[in-house]
């Protein structure tokens, strides 16, 4: 088993005798009724161009089977299907709550026998070798409770020369804006998620994992130690965001 990263160690609720799993599921579990709006309005709604760029990075690839970890409320998954056009997308999610909002939302598009979604752990994936020719994440990797052997997990059920894509958040560098980035994460928007009736704990659990989540050249240094190849990543937004990208040798 791999060694634990301090991220790992980041929890929800601090009081919690649960795993972090348990606590992260128990969390989108509770904040899940109004996820989806708190992303759009937190980010502007630019998470939406994110998660497109990052989709289109699987596009010369030509995925026919791609694992969506961290599915949530299967966001990555219904944006992939009209751009890569696969035979089939699998999303696994801890979260009951989140992916209950996230059949309904395909079923609404009429996508049942194209996406599926299961209950599933990233560190324990219910998959076969060589499964998928495509992973992708996005802003899930800083809620496993032991990332290296998540990405380990992954790199298992991709096929040889299958592609992982990570979307997450990360510091930005320039001092000016990390100032402004620190400021809305770490008050406005356990705030907003106030307003919005939800859970404010969830929110500044949110913001220390992306705190301590190991970024940028850190990150590629672990797809690099549990075996990815052609390993990348490339900043959006005056780096508070990173697409990541690595491949199964």
């Amino acid at each position: 088993m791999s060694n634990p990263l301090p991220h790992d160690s980041i929890i929800p609720f601090r009081d919690s005798e649960k795993t972090k799993k348990e606590q992260v599921a128990e969390m989108f579990n509770r904040i899940a009724s109004r996820y989806d709006l708190m992303n759009r309005f937190l980010s502007a709604r630019i998470d939406i161009s994110w998660r497109k760029k990052a989709i289109k990075m699987l596009k010369k690839d030509n995925p026919r089977q791609i694992l969506d970890v961290a599915t949530g409320t299967a966001d990555m998954a219904l944006m992939a299907w009209p751009l890569l056009k696969p035979d089939q997308i699998t999303g696994i999610d801890i979260s009951e709550g989140m992916l209950d909002l996230g059949i309904k939302k395909i079923e609404k598009e009429g996508l049942g026998e194209k996406i599926q979604l299961h209950v599933g752990d990233a560190e324990t994936i219910k998959f076969a070798d060589n499964t998928f020719d495509a992973v992708m994440v996005a802003f899930g990797v800083r809620n496993f409770e032991n990332l290296e052997k998540g990405l380990s997990e992954i790199k298992r059920v991709l096929k040889p020369g299958g592609r992982l894509i990570v979307l997450e958040f990360s510091k930005p560098r320039r001092k000016a804006v990390k100032g402004l980035y620190n400021l809305y994460m770490g008050i406005f928007a356990p705030q907003v998620a106030r307003w919005f009736k939800q859970n404010k704990e969830a929110y500044e659990y949110l913001n220390e994992s992306a705190k301590a989540f190991p970024d940028r050249q850190l990150f590629t240094d672990i797809l690099n130690k549990v075996g990815y190849s052609e390993t990348e990543f490339l900043p959006l937004t005056l780096g508070i965001c990173c697409i990541y990208s690595g491949r199964k040798s």
